[in-house]
């Protein structure tokens, strides 16, 4: 199983980065976790056009699903097609919010595209990976994934305030992508987001063995997050997201 972070950015793209996109790769076939705003482009650096077998998306929020409506576009009107409908696997309510966000009526809508099944706290078969999901703790329904495959996982907390859930589903992982969005400072509002500090407790209650800092939201600085992050108790491998690294879990 292989991990290519392509966006990581927070909230809004950054210059170095596109916002939320995972993809993960294993006998042939192409999971994207997410599909923030930017991250179509970024990802032509890695796969072809064509070449996504499905998708998940963790929640409605702009930075975590909007390119989905420009991937619309691909599907639907490139010279290549006719080209088979992605699964997306997603909050109940997207296709029509999508459909919305891209200025269509609700029907056909974006299934044209893709066929869409609505996420509920369970375990999925998608492709060769094992998928499960439980609900975090954000304003807006939204999910973790946890993603395994030949014995090895991955497990990504979305978007979270702190979460005994997150813990459960990352437990024993060997990579957790832990948004760590704010400075650790009182000023910041419960239940929205995590600092360094605060995914560093999640995953060492885990026991995972690396933490990748991701949802870096570009008007903080990063190397504040990761100090953060090292007063957490954690002791495996701490790294920060970047744009275009590649995890290979083997």
């Amino acid at each position: 199983m292989k991990l290519t972070i392509v966006g990581c950015a927070g909230s809004f793209p950054g210059p170095d980065s596109p916002a939320s996109c995972y993809l993960l790769e294993a006998e042939g076939f192409r999971l994207l976790l997410d599909f923030g705003n930017g991250a179509l482009g970024v990802l032509q650096r890695h796969i072809g056009l064509y070449d996504v077998d499905a998708i998940c998306l963790s929640h409605l929020h702009a930075d975590h699903c909007l390119d989905l409506c420009t991937y619309h576009v691909v599907r639907t009107y490139s010279p290549e097609r006719p080209l088979p409908r992605v699964p997306v696997y997603a909050p109940a309510d997207a296709p029509r919010r999508l459909s919305a966000a891209y200025g269509m009526s609700e029907e056909p809508g974006l299934e044209t595209a893709f066929a869409f099944e609505a996420l509920r706290p369970a375990t999925y078969a998608v492709g060769p990976f094992e998928v499960t999901t439980a609900l975090m703790n954000h304003p807006v329904e939204t999910y973790g994934f946890r993603v395994s495959h030949g014995g090895r996982s991955i497990a990504y907390s979305a978007d979270t305030g702190e979460c005994p859930d997150l813990v459960k589903l990352a437990a024993g992982a060997d990579l957790l992508l832990c948004e760590a969005s704010w400075p650790d400072r009182p000023d910041t509002p419960p239940d929205l987001h995590l600092n360094g500090r605060q995914a560093a407790e999640h995953a060492a209650r885990a026991g995972v063995g690396t933490l990748v800092l991701t949802h870096l939201v570009p008007w903080f600085d990063p190397d504040v997050i990761h100090r953060d992050a090292t007063r957490g108790g954690f002791d495996g491998t701490l790294r920060l997201a970047r744009s275009g690294e590649v995890y290979d879990l083997g």
